[in-house]
C-alpha cells in the first residue's frame, strides 16, 4: 500500500514520538529507581505501575466512549483483541518496566530498538510488505545511529537477565503492530486502540493488592508521572499509533521509532539543559538518514 502523506498523519507520527519519547523517564520516575538499581521505598513496583498506569488509560478511553456511545466490538472480533491486548499491553509493559528496573538505560535503548526489525520482518510473512534492499538497509543505519546514541552516555552497555525482558517486550510490540494492522481494516483506530487497553488491563488486575499497599507510601511526583503516563503516552499516543498505522505500511511506521531517542536527547537539552555529547549528535544525524532511506526509497509497492 502508499501511505497517505497528508498532514494529519503526520501530525499523529509526531505525537507519538514525542509522547513515547517521554515515557522512559516517566516510567523511572514513578518507580523512583534509585542509582544502585532497584525501586525505591516511596515508588511504585514494575507491576503496579503498569496497572495504575493503563487503569488510568481505560478510565479515560471509557469516559470518552460512553460520550460518544462507541460501539462494542463484535464477539468474532473478541480473540483477536484480547490476544492484541494481552501481548501489546499486559506483556510488554510488565516485562519493559521489570527489565528496567535491573537493565541499564543504554542497553533498554539499544535492546527495544530491535522492535521495527522483527516489525519489518514480520511484515513481510504475514502482511505481504515488501521491504527494497534500500529500505533493509536505512534500517541497519537507524539502528547504528541508536547504538551511538546509546555508547554516548559513557557508562556502557550492561546486559543482565533482565535484557531477555526487554527483547521480549521488542517482539511483542512486532506482533501487536501486526495484529492491530490486520483489525485496524474493520475498526477505526481510537475504537481499537480502546477495546486493546482494556482487554489488556484486565490481567494486570493480579498486581492491584500491592498498588493498594503501595498507593499509601508512594511519593506524590510518583503518582502523578503514572497518571501523566496514563493519559498521554497510553491512552492518547496508543491512539495516535493507530491512527498512523491504519494508513500506512506497518514497517515503515515502525522505524519512525528509531527517531525517539534523538527526541529525547532534544526534550533533555531544552528542558534539562543536558548538551548532547558529539557522539549523540553523531547517531541522530546517522538514525535520521536511516528513516528517511526507509520513507522515501524503502518500500516496494504490492498493490
Amino acid at each position: 500500500m502508499t501511505w497517505k502523506r497528508d498532514p494529519r498523519t503526520w501530525l499523529a507520527i509526531a505525537g507519538v514520538l514525542l509522547l513515547w519519547a517521554s515515557a522512559f523517564a516517566g516510567i523511572r520516575a514513578g518507580m523512583r529507581l534509585t542509582p544502585a538499581g532497584g525501586v525505591g521505598a516511596d515508588g511504585y513496583g514494575p507491576g503496579e505501575l503498569a496497572l495504575l498506569r493503563f487503569g488510568t488509560a481505560s478510565t479515560v478511553l471509557a469516559v470518552y466512549a460512553m460520550a460518544t456511545r462507541m460501539r462494542l466490538p463484535e464477539r468474532a472480533d473478541l480473540p483477536g483483541i484480547c490476544l492484541a491486548g494481552f501481548l501489546g499491553i499486559s506483556v510488554y509493559h510488565v516485562a519493559l518496566n521489570f527489565g528496567e528496573v535491573t537493565v541499564n538505560s543504554g542497553a533498554a535503548s539499544l535492546l527495544i530498538s530491535a522492535g521495527p526489525v522483527f516489525t519489518a520482518l514480520l511484515s513481510v510473512v504475514f502482511l505481504q510488505e515488501r521491504l527494497t534492499r534500500i529500505g533493509w538497509g536505512g534500517i541497519l543505519v537507524a539502528f547504528a545511529g541508536v547504538s551511538l546514541i546509546t555508547l554516548s552516555g559513557g557508562k556502557g552497555v550492561h546486559f543482565t537477565p533482565g535484557a531477555l525482558l526487554i527483547l521480549l517486550a521488542a517482539a511483542v510490540a512486532a506482533i501487536y503492530s501486526i495484529l492491530s494492522k490486520r483489525s485496524l481494516r474493520r475498526h477505526a483506530a481510537i475504537a481499537f486502540t480502546s477495546y486493546t487497553i482494556w482487554a489488556g488491563t484486565l490481567p494486570l488486575f493480579i498486581f492491584l493488592p500491592g498498588l493498594l499497599r503501595q498507593a499509601h507510601r508512594a511519593a506524590p511526583p510518583a503518582t502523578l508521572a503514572v497518571i501523566y503516563l496514563g493519559i498521554f503516552p497510553a491512552a492518547i499516543a496508543y491512539v495516535l499509533w493507530n491512527l498512523a498505522l491504519s494508513r500506512m505500511p506497518a514497517s515503515q511506521l515502525s522505524s519512525f521509532l528509531y527517531l525517539s531517542p534523538v527526541i529525547a536527547s532534544f526534550i533533555a537539552w531544552v528542558w534539562l539543559g543536558e548538551l548532547p555529547a558529539r557522539l549523540t549528535v553523531l547517531g541522530g544525524a546517522i538514525a535520521i538518514v536511516g528513516v528517511v532511506l526507509v520513507q522515501t526509497k524503502g518500500h516496494r509497492a504490492t498493490d
